[in-house]
């Protein structure tokens, strides 16, 4: 500001005075470098928030939990939870548990995992596109990975209110909420939806947590793990692609910005 007020005023004062020049280069030099350096710095903090918030903590607090499970231990916590949700639930709770059990339907995956990347496709965000199929379509197939390897039983304490085959860790139901909640966090980050996005998709991952372990199909540690490994997939998903996923990248023009 103080410089373009001088230049103003000393219109010939590179002419007349070259010390005045060669001053106000050398200033704008080190401003450049200085703003560079700061920007740097900057993304290196966020980059190693994001490694280490979104991938490592995550993915270590999972191997804590899996080692358990994979030696058959059970956790205290998980029946005491268990039965405290099942005295605390009503009638209310119940039915909007077993609504949100319809959402993890092999139908309502499908579409879950295949309507947003093809409405981002059309919206030409084809990066956008991509990042959201592999993020929620890997997440899906890692849990389910993680089914065959572990076989986890699923809780007897109650009977099922919901038909509910195969293996307990991690929720499949779960798994599948948490990766496509952070993928609409992370694709609407830079917007001014971010914190209706971040609310929304906490709350739908909670809820739907919740309405397992209401319905006695699932152990809480199920519900958690299902939470870590979608993150952990979706942030490395992120990160790998994070270059094609900038504001502007990808789009392709439409007629009318030509």
């Amino acid at each position: 500001m103080a410089l373009s007020v001088i230049h103003h005023l000393l219109p010939n004062a590179g002419v007349r005075w070259p010390l005045y020049r060669v001053y106000t280069a050398s200033c704008d030099r080190t401003a450049v470098r200085g703003l560079l350096t700061k920007c740097t710095q900057r993304a290196a903090v966020a980059g190693g928030l994001r490694l280490g918030l979104g991938i490592l903590l995550p993915l270590f607090l999972l191997m804590l939990i899996a080692n358990e499970v994979g030696e058959k231990e059970y956790f205290a916590v998980d029946l005491f939870a268990m039965s405290w949700v099942h005295r605390q639930a009503g009638d209310g709770l119940l039915s909007v548990s077993i609504w949100m059990n319809q959402l993890g339907t092999p139908l309502a995956t499908c579409v879950v995992t295949v309507l947003p990347p093809l409405a981002l496709w059309f919206m030409n965000r084809r990066p956008q596109a991509l990042f959201a199929l592999v993020a929620v379509g890997g997440a899906e197939g890692a849990q389910a990975i993680m089914k065959r390897i572990f076989q986890r039983p699923r809780p007897e304490l109650w009977p099922h209110l919901v038909t509910a085959p195969g293996a307990s860790f991690p929720s499949g139901h779960s798994t599948v909420a948490a990766a496509l909640a952070a993928v609409c966090v992370l694709l609407l980050w830079r917007t001014r939806w971010r914190w209706s996005a971040l609310w929304l998709g906490a709350a739908y991952y909670g809820l739907m947590a919740l309405s397992r372990v209401v319905l006695g199909v699932h152990y809480p540690t199920d519900v958690l793990a299902a939470g870590l490994t979608a993150l952990v997939w979706v942030m490395a998903t992120y990160l790998g692609l994070r270059r094609w996923l900038r504001p502007g990248a990808g789009r392709e023009p439409n007629d009318g910005d030509q």
